[in-house]
């Protein structure tokens, strides 16, 4: 039952049942089984009841086109039933629905940086961290938080992006979209050395953007202590001398202790101390502002439980920014 329904509040929502179409057509990892599993759990929590559903559609080239390489685009409207490497698929309709998973973060951005609702969760696949402006890859086309970066930057010029990329592998694509970005800061906590290779400590970004890539690698087995030590590291550091003005934050919950694709042992709690620790942040710093992106996470249900208690804290947030 939901502890605090009379409470209101301004939490966007991004949903749309054609994310579950997404399909490889055989096992695998990323499947529609992830989303079925958190709006189950959403529902049954009564989670998905206090939240404002974005209206949103498909992303247009010109907003595609500000991170990927036209040419990538075409290539990927043109891919469907292969694979783009071993482990990413294009399926039948894949690229318009990962046109519409980047649609669905960039109107969701937009949302709350118009001040529309205070933040916004979006449940989107396929993933995107790893798509780099060229290719797909790790399961992901577009890279959806990029995008949106991308998008707030062009609707207001002279502002500046924190992301907080909290997947347990590194979004090697994200860091290279923005390395050269002195309006972007990429900050990502993963496990190190793992896929896809890139995330060391010495990657801290190039030419104009030189201190604005943040690696905290953790070693295989740090919880929930390790985990939260690396992200105030960089939230009480480098990201508070950035002063940016909205936090996106990549959301993947495969760090969790239950996950078969890693070797982390962050706990459902531990994830709700990150999002308590992020949205703290964001309300001192950005009034507020913050999107939170999925990306990845394979057990169903550590994945639907980590989601509900990211959700949750969301919530608590927004009605306490409307409290002010």
């Amino acid at each position: 039952m939901d502890a605090h329904p009379t409470i209101p509040t301004r939490t966007g929502w991004i949903f749309s049942e054609s994310f579950l179409k997404h399909n490889a057509g055989l096992p695998h990892p990323e499947s529609p089984a992830r989303l079925q599993a958190i709006l189950a759990r959403l529902r049954d929590s009564g989670l998905l009841a206090r939240m404002v559903a974005l209206p949103f559609g498909a992303a247009s080239d010109e907003e595609i086109t500000r991170v990927h390489d036209p040419a990538y685009l075409t290539l990927l409207d043109q891919a469907e039933g292969q694979y783009l490497d071993p482990d990413t698929y294009v399926g039948e309709g894949s690229p318009w629905i990962a046109r519409l998973a980047a649609g669905g973060t960039i109107a969701a951005a937009r949302a709350v940086w118009n001040g529309e609702v205070t933040n916004a969760f979006c449940a989107v696949r396929p993933p995107g961290h790893h798509a780099l402006p060229d290719r797909g890859m790790g399961f992901c086309l577009l890279n959806n938080i990029a995008l949106a970066a991308a998008d707030i930057l062009a609707q207001a010029p002279g502002r500046r992006v924190l992301i907080v990329d909290w997947d347990v592998h590194h979004g090697n694509g994200t860091q290279a979209i923005f390395c050269e970005s002195a309006a972007v800061m990429y900050a990502s906590i993963h496990q190190y050395p793992f896929y896809p290779g890139t995330g060391g400590l010495h990657e801290s970004g190039r030419g104009s953007g030189l201190g604005t890539t943040m690696n905290r690698p953790l070693a295989v087995g740090a919880g929930d202590k390790e985990f939260l030590a690396a992200l105030a590291a960089i939230l009480d550091g480098p990201a508070l001398d950035f002063r940016p003005d909205m936090v996106l934050v990549s959301a993947g919950f495969d760090a969790h202790v239950d996950d078969p694709l890693a070797s982390l042992c962050v706990t459902t709690d531990g994830f709700a101390q990150a999002t308590r620790q992020v949205c703290d942040w964001a309300r001192r710093s950005c009034g507020g502002r913050l999107l939170s992106v999925l990306e990845g996470g394979y057990d169903l249900g550590a994945l639907a439980d980590s989601v509900a208690a990211h959700v949750a804290v969301l919530l608590e947030h927004s009605a306490g920014m409307m409290a002010v």
